[in-house]
């Protein structure tokens, strides 16, 4: 899928639209995350990264973000996707395995989002969580 996305022309598109959005580095990590949580909630980690990890991890270097912190950030955004209800795989995975009924849940699982949520904004906006140490 990979290679047919890269053939497609998809692959140079999205260089030109995500190398041109606002914000350099900052809107980059932002708009990315924003669609890994998205990719996460629809597919899960494996797939999303092995389909558009080799498309956006060049785009990544070209814009000056660490390897290690782009990885970080699309991890959490992904682990984010999973659990993100009405359609985190993760989350009705969890509810069945703990055999709770989702409606139960959802009302429970929003402080653990949000939590998850403003570690993603910190250690998206803020490079030194992931590589402060290397």
């Amino acid at each position: 899928m990979a290679w047919a996305l890269t053939q497609s022309g998809f692959a140079q598109d999205l260089v030109h639209i995500l190398s041109a959005v606002p914000g350099g580095k900052t809107g980059f990590l932002l708009v990315s995350a924003l669609a890994f949580v998205i990719l996460g909630s629809l597919l899960e980690g494996i797939p999303a990264i092995v389909l558009f990890g080799p498309l956006l991890f060049p785009i990544a270097k070209l814009v000056g973000v660490h390897e290690v912190h782009y990885a970080m950030v699309v991890i959490l955004a992904m682990g984010l996707g999973l659990f993100a209800p009405p359609i985190g795989v993760g989350f009705y995975a969890a509810c069945a395995i703990g055999r709770v009924s989702p409606d139960v849940a959802m009302p429970r699982v929003w402080p653990h989002m949000a939590a998850l949520f403003i570690a993603l904004l910190l250690l998206t906006l803020v490079p030194w969580f992931s590589i402060g140490f290397l």
